[in-house]
């Protein structure tokens, strides 16, 4: 899990905690001098460390919605977690100095298609943020519809059911003064996959083109045990101006890694990822912003629906549209209306397919939307709110808790 994702569940977390019998006294906490409106700032000032329960609701229609719980541990001492709050009390930009020196999160969700997910992980930071350290790890039994790879487009869906167990590690250092990190991943994923329904795999489930090179193989592939492990490298520059809702600025990140039988995986393959977030403040009222995504799976074969890259965007249902190229750009435009409050535009596109010339070739896939934010906490500079989102198939909402990046 990101950095970003484990402190914005602190914050929103932060600012649902609300005990109806000292309702006047917590209240006054969440009012914010400056304009006497509603602001978490000073409440996540004096209670942002300890256990924080989260919980997680979940809008995907892939897995018919759902809900979960998560809990956050923040380990530090009582001298380090006094002189943190006396700065996150008196800072107008206390989003910096948010984050303790290691954060713990158990977490269990479930959803309306019987999937379920259990898990945990701890993010630490060494050498005054220098060193970060990211290690997760988690079992789910999950149910989502596959529809093909690229343009070898099923028939009919077929539903799978995925029971896996994940571990993901990272660790990146600072190079230099510079607001850029390396440093290195590891991915492990042991997974049994099989079909709801045998039934659906039987006959011609791929259209003629396809049936004799790849009906086959891909029954093969939704109807066995597989391990995928990896180790790889990262780089990434960034200097956003705000850790949660950024303003101006840029993330970029470069990720490879190699899928190897002397990692333990039963394929062998690389996977190349690259993610390129831009911010840019067009005028007090107006800011803009453009993601541009590209993930290569470089394998010989097909590589099983988990290990196979897809669309993330918003309107598309998760694994919606997979194959071993894929690329996604996606812009947003927003207007703030006054201090706190914000409305937003945004349109995106996506491409999948299983060479890169049929990348070139294949349609793009289409997203649009609206939405709008309220700023909950002003010294940290956190958005929350919704989007809805229109994709090629149906319209979908989602909760935003900082940037939807």
């Amino acid at each position: 899990m990101r950095a970003k994702y484990l402190s914005t569940i602190a914050l929103l977390s932060c600012s649902m905690q609300f005990s109806v019998a000292h309702a006047d006294s917590i209240w006054s906490q969440f009012i914010d001098p400056n304009d006497q409106r509603f602001d978490a700032s000073n409440y996540l000032a004096d209670n942002a460390y300890g256990f924080l329960p989260v919980p997680v609701i979940i809008t995907d229609p892939a897995v018919d919605g759902g809900l979960g719980l998560a809990g956050l541990f923040f380990h530090e001492s009582e001298e380090e977690k006094q002189q943190r709050l006396d700065v996150l009390r008196n800072s107008d930009e206390a989003s910096q100095f948010l984050i303790p020196p290691g954060v713990s999160v158990a977490a269990a969700a479930a959803t309306g298609n019987d999937s379920w997910f259990v898990g945990g992980g701890h993010m630490g930071f060494f050498n005054q943020g220098r060193t970060r350290y990211m290690v997760g790890t988690g079992y789910g039994d999950v149910n989502l519809d596959f529809f093909g790879f690229g343009d070898i487009t099923l028939n009919n869906p077929v539903s799978l059911n995925t029971r896996a167990t994940g571990l993901f590690q990272s660790i990146k250092f600072k190079l230099g003064d510079t607001p850029i990190f390396a440093g290195f991943l590891q991915q492990y994923i042991a997974a049994e996959i099989q079909p709801n329904n045998l039934g659906d795999l039987g006959g011609n489930f791929l259209p003629p083109e396809y049936q004799e090179e790849f009906q086959e193989a891909i029954r093969q592939l939704v109807t066995r045990d597989v391990t995928t492990s990896a180790l790889g490298l990262v780089v990434e520059f960034d200097n956003r101006n705000n850790f949660f809702s950024p303003k101006f600025g840029y993330k970029y990140t470069l990720e490879y890694l190699w899928y190897r039988d002397t990692f333990g995986s039963d394929i062998d393959y690389q996977l190349a990822g690259l993610s390129a977030l831009n911010y840019w403040r067009l005028s007090d009222r107006f800011l803009a912003a453009l993601r541009v995504d590209m993930d290569i799976a470089d394998s010989e074969g097909l590589l099983p629906p988990f290990a196979t890259p897809s669309i993330v965007l918003r309107g598309i249902p998760a694994m919606r549209y997979q194959g071993k190229y894929v690329a996604v750009t996606e812009a947003e435009l927003t207007w703030q209306v006054d201090a706190r409050w914000s409305v937003n535009g945004f349109m995106g596109a996506g491409r999948v397919a299983n060479d890169y010339d049929e990348l070139k070739e294949s349609s793009s896939l289409v997203s649009k939307g609206a939405g709008f934010r309220y700023q909950i906490a002003r010294r940290y500079g956190f958005d929350m709110g919704m989007d809805i989102a229109f994709g090629p198939e149906e319209a979908v909402w989602y909760i935003q808790a900082g940037t939807a990046w």
